[in-house]
């Protein structure tokens, strides 16, 4: 994507590019990888299916679908960015990765939907809020996703560099051909990623608004809903926000290879979602939580246990 000789070889020899971008990998790799293989078989195992459950659960697909390709880019990376294994892995591996981080997008914003619901009209929306319903809402958004990345497949990604005596993998782009893609991944980046922002927001504020009132009692309750808000808010806005932005500038700039600098590093950071998920996992399951507790430190299991027990006797609103 990159187009002045000068800033080809800044960029792809870059210590950033080579050794910071494939250690986050590395670390999102080591980390996510085991925590949302855990998270899936509590949710398919371990827990009543909730609405809730099943937008959990397929973040978790989601995450380790995406973090058992990272060992790919890590390669890539650590090669001095040089893509050895032929265009066809390049492009699944580009369209993996974006369908990945709009799945996820759209993801969150169900459950930001689904705790607006469960917390501001707990009764009127037992009707809406059912698991066969939840189960169709995730299909849609994995279509949504995969559809939206596809057209990545019409590309040329691959591009060799003689003066570095590599190939790069989605860096480099042919722009003469490429007024539709600019066209269309505008658009798409602009309906899923800004509108899910709004709504995502919208969701958040009435609900943390409502749970400062008095109609729910529940503190433990009340504390766990408001953590899920600011850890999925802040996923959003840090992780996914950067990216998007970036992206978009770039799109309409297509010259400033300073901007897709700062991108490349976005995209590596935006990969640390993978390992903030099971955070909201953990404020958004009562059961996965109780389990992780029960896991990592037992002695405070108990004392949880029993300040939930206590809750649910006494609450009277709403929250799964």
């Amino acid at each position: 994507m990159v187009n002045s000789d000068e800033d080809v070889l800044a960029i792809f020899s870059s210590r950033w590019s080579t050794t910071f971008i494939p250690s986050v990998y590395t670390v999102v790799f080591l980390v996510s990888l085991p925590c949302n293989v855990i998270a899936i078989i509590i949710f398919l195992f371990r827990t009543t299916k909730t609405p809730s459950v099943v937008f959990m659960l397929n973040l978790a697909i989601s995450d380790v679908l995406f973090v058992i390709l990272l060992p790919f880019n890590i390669a890539y990376r650590f090669l001095g960015n040089d893509w050895v294994i032929g265009e066809g892995m390049c492009q699944f591996i580009t369209v993996a990765f974006y369908s990945n981080m709009y799945c996820s997008i759209l993801l969150m914003t169900g459950i930001s939907v689904d705790r607006f619901l469960a917390v501001v009209y707990p009764m009127q929306s037992l009707l809406w809020r059912r698991v066969s319903r939840a189960w169709i809402t995730c299909f849609f958004i994995w279509v949504v996703s995969i559809a939206g990345a596809v057209p990545l497949f019409t590309i040329n990604l691959t591009v060799r560099i003689d003066q570095l005596n590599i190939t790069t993998c989605y860096d480099m782009l042919d722009i003469k051909h490429m007024d539709f893609y600019l066209y269309y991944f505008i658009t798409f980046i602009s309906i899923v990623f800004l509108l899910s922002f709004l709504i995502l927001t919208f969701c958040y504020i009435v609900t943390i608004r409502t749970l400062s009132s008095s109609k729910i009692e529940s503190t433990v309750k009340k504390s766990r809903s408001v953590s899920l808000c600011i850890t999925v808010l802040f996923e959003y806005i840090f992780c996914f926000g950067p990216t998007n932005i970036l992206l978009l500038i770039y799109c309409l700039t297509f010259d400033k290879s300073f901007v897709y600098f700062a991108y490349m590093l976005s995209v590596s950071c935006s990969s640390i979602s993978c390992c903030v998920d099971p955070a909201i996992y953990y404020f958004g399951s009562s059961k996965y939580k109780k389990l992780v507790h029960s896991l990592v430190c037992c002695g405070e299991y108990k004392a949880v246990s029993m300040r939930d027990s206590s809750s649910r006797a006494t609450g009277k609103g709403t929250l799964a």
